[in-house]
């Protein structure tokens, strides 16, 4: 698909600047802390309806869910040598070179050299990684809480396959964290706000919709743009494996929330779509890495102008929704209670995604090879 940026293509960045005050002020209380409670009134739903086969798309991705398991420890190739500074440093000659397109006279950063950048460059790895380790255990959480609550035998035998799938996510991104880098980030405040208001809910379908479909979609291009660009093979290989789970996840979403939100209300439907908009700007937000800026001594506000306003800035925060956006579509959310969300994801730059590759064909484009026929070769 050939995508053109539209003319609303600056309003992100507008949007950011606009709002920084309110986004830096956002920040983080829990540096210190190893354990995070967040409070769930779920009900923990039994059903003695054993039968299968009325949901046959779920049943089939139950089975390919069962197919596709690989081993974290055993079936990527660990011993590979990772030169986290030599990666920075190729991951930039792509772009042309440090701070290519940047405007950053006037700014605390106008006479950093390639020191500085590669020390930035090092430390936006280590938080990018932390990041996507972080979002994984929240989906191991939520995917969890889908196990108890979603009414459905079918979806509850995938969501469980779901939780096996996210807890070697989280083991893979900690080891690829402590083995090959050189530091771990704690949960961005953005993340961490948008993960406690999923967990927190107590209905079972605003679960699904905020994990299943926003943070998993945001996943699943933050990890396709990633695994484009890195030199590291072993990264490659970990971001394929693991992106292939998450298309199947994203695609478990589709599948149940249609079925449900063609019993909704308008005023019923129209506060999932305010609660996805929410989700994809706060999402948005948290790409700003203020903590990185932080750590290297620069204060955030004093910089963030000049990065947002970087010439690729709009079209990588647009592609970011690239995943989202024809789900939203697919659900009939875009276009409920008047096509609310339609023009919000216009005013993001992002409706033009509508249309992108279907979830399930980059699913089977992916898991073409399983971890366990690889093995056999």
């Amino acid at each position: 698909m050939t995508i053109e940026m539209s003319s609303t293509e600056d309003i992100i960045g507008r949007a950011n600047l606009d709002d920084m005050e309110a986004i830096l002020g956002v920040i983080g209380t829990d540096d210190g802390e190893s354990v995070h409670a967040v409070m769930s009134n779920t009900e923990a739903i039994f059903t003695w309806d054993y039968e299968k086969g009325s949901r046959p798309k779920l049943d089939k991705l139950y089975e390919k869910a069962k197919n596709s398991q690989w081993n974290g420890q055993t079936d990527l190739p660990w011993e590979t040598e990772v030169d986290q500074e030599r990666m920075v440093i190729e991951q930039a000659e792509m772009n042309g070179g440090f701070a290519a397109g940047f405007d950053v006279a006037g700014t605390p950063i106008e006479n950093w050299g390639d020191k500085e950048y590669l020390a930035f460059g090092v430390e936006a790895q280590n938080w990018t990684l932390s990041q996507f380790m972080h979002g994984e255990q929240g989906a191991l959480i939520c995917t969890a809480k889908i196990v108890e609550s979603v009414p459905w035998i079918d979806a509850k035998y995938y969501a469980a396959s779901q939780v096996m799938d996210e807890a070697r996510h989280v083991e893979v991104f900690s080891k690829y964290l402590d083995d090959k880098l050189s530091g771990h980030y704690p949960l961005n405040a953005h993340l961490r706000m948008l993960l406690d208001d999923i967990i927190s809910d107590s209905r079972w379908d605003m679960t699904y919709l905020g994990m299943q479909i926003m943070v998993e979609g945001l996943a699943l291009a933050a990890f396709g743009f990633m695994r484009q660009t890195t030199t590291d093979p072993l990264l490659e290989q970990l971001l394929r494996y693991v992106m292939a789970d998450e298309a199947r996840h994203v695609a478990f979403g589709v599948l149940s929330l249609q079925e449900y939100y063609q019993e909704l209300s308008a005023s019923e439907l129209r506060e999932r779509q305010e609660f996805a908009f929410e989700a994809a700007v706060r999402m948005r937000d948290r790409f700003l890495m203020q903590e990185v800026w932080d750590r290297m001594g620069i204060n955030p506000k004093h910089v963030l102008p000049a990065v947002l306003s970087a010439p690729d800035r709009n079209e990588f925060q647009a592609l970011l929704f690239s995943k989202i956006v024809p789900n939203c579509r697919k659900l009939g959310l875009l276009d409920a209670a008047d096509g609310w969300l339609r023009d919000r994801f216009t005013e993001l730059g992002a409706i033009q995604f509508e249309h992108a590759e279907d979830t399930t064909e980059e699913y089977e484009a992916l898991a073409s090879v399983p971890p366990s026929a690889q093995r056999a070769l």
